[in-house]
């Protein structure tokens, strides 16, 4: 590793994403391609079926930077609500 590499993996935390999808059929693909890019960053998916929506929780060690970068492509995909934590 270099030393940014190593500098940007000490300033990771853990943290949570929460995904409510309303449109679950349809987006469901678009979600997955999306945490699929980001693999390097996630530990854990759950999903949770709703009554009218499924939701999502994504257990993530990442930096800030990480974080904003995956919650803003997630937040683009119509019918998606995100929030997010890191600890």
């Amino acid at each position: 590793m270099s030393t940014n590499q190593l500098e940007q993996h000490d300033m990771r935390r853990s943290g949570v994403v929460g995904i409510s999808i309303s449109d679950a059929v349809g987006m469901t693909t678009k979600i997955t391609e999306i945490l699929e890019s980001s693999h390097g960053i996630i530990k854990n998916v759950t999903m949770f079926p709703a009554s009218k929506e499924r939701v999502m929780a994504v257990i993530i060690r990442a930096t800030t930077d990480e974080l904003g970068a995956l919650t803003g492509r997630l937040g683009m995909v119509p019918g998606v609500r995100v929030k997010s934590v890191l600890f």
